[in-house]
């Protein structure tokens, strides 16, 4: 799922391509919104809230979008052919101005409320991580206050803390030496875990890649997120992978036991094959490692 510096950075970029121009095409092909019409209104501004997308529009409308896993958006002049084809059935909005279209794909949530109602979308959500008026202090309190609850999970919850994703909260406890089942009360320096996490997505604003090591080349990007099987870059202990959370809602978190020791109770302790390895891949283990 796009976490929150590809959502803002999705907001920047149809910011730039729409606000203060109005619309000559607002194709919305959302069952709900089926015989909307905003052709010529005014786009104000585009923002990010979390991973939410706010289209504020003229005459007190928004246009409220999600990208759950697989959505995006993208952006082209009008009148030109796509860069890249996108398959048609997948489109769920077309907002088009003289100069410039945007097409969202394979969108998650797309919904239209007044302006002065987004609360009933967003208002659950808790301090954006990447909002211009962050704050650390208020943020860790939050955090700190959930307890006795897995800080991997505090850290997902979008009603605790926006914007955060499983690739920043395992490459954030990684870099802090936090186990991500670790109870929240017992992870000592709690703000610096809370403030490396917004640093990292900070710098991945204005990234194409979302990179933690310095390293953008394919392969060298993160430090565990995607790497189970294969040597933590630090240690050499081998990166494993295990659920946190409660089905049918938890995600796949990686971590290395030796960098960030502790418990975890849904790890079987087996053997397993290095994520994305191949019959062609040099670094794929003998037959007798590979997860059964």
């Amino acid at each position: 799922m796009p976490e929150g510096d590809v959502v803002l950075r999705t907001a920047r970029r149809l910011h730039a391509a729409l606000a203060g121009r109005k619309l000559i095409t607002a194709d919305l092909r959302w069952p709900s919104l089926a015989g909307e019409n905003l052709v010529g209104l005014e786009v104000l501004e585009v923002v990010a809230v979390g991973k939410h997308l706010l289209i504020r529009l003229e005459q007190n409308a928004t246009l409220h979008s999600h990208l759950r896993m697989e959505g995006s958006w993208h952006v082209h002049r009008t009148g030109e052919p796509w860069r890249r084809p996108r398959t048609e059935h997948e489109i769920r909005a077309i907002l088009a101005n003289q100069e410039w279209t945007t097409i969202g794909h394979h969108l998650g949530m797309l919904d239209l409320v007044a302006t002065d109602r987004e609360h009933t979308l967003v208002g659950h959500l808790g301090p954006d991580i990447l909002a211009p008026d962050w704050d650390l202090a208020v943020a860790t309190g939050r955090v700190r206050d959930q307890g006795r609850r897995p800080i991997g999970l505090v850290l997902l919850d979008q009603q605790v803390l926006a914007g955060i994703g499983t690739f920043f909260m395992s490459e954030a406890a990684f870099l802090r030496g936090v186990n991500p089942w670790t109870p929240t009360s017992e992870v000592p320096r709690l703000e610096d875990l809370v403030r490396v996490a917004h640093r990292l997505m900070t710098v991945n604003v204005d990234r194409a890649v979302q990179v933690t090591t310095g390293n953008a080349r394919k392969g060298q990007e993160a430090y565990v997120h995607a790497r189970s099987g294969r040597p933590c870059r630090r240690c050499g202990t081998t990166i494993r992978v295990a659920p946190l959370g409660e089905p049918p809602t938890e995600r796949p978190v990686f971590w290395c036991p030796h960098c960030q020791p502790g418990l975890v109770p849904t790890d079987d302790g087996r053997l397993i094959r290095p994520l994305g390895a191949t019959r062609a891949d040099p670094a794929r283990p003998r037959r007798s490692q590979y997860r059964r």
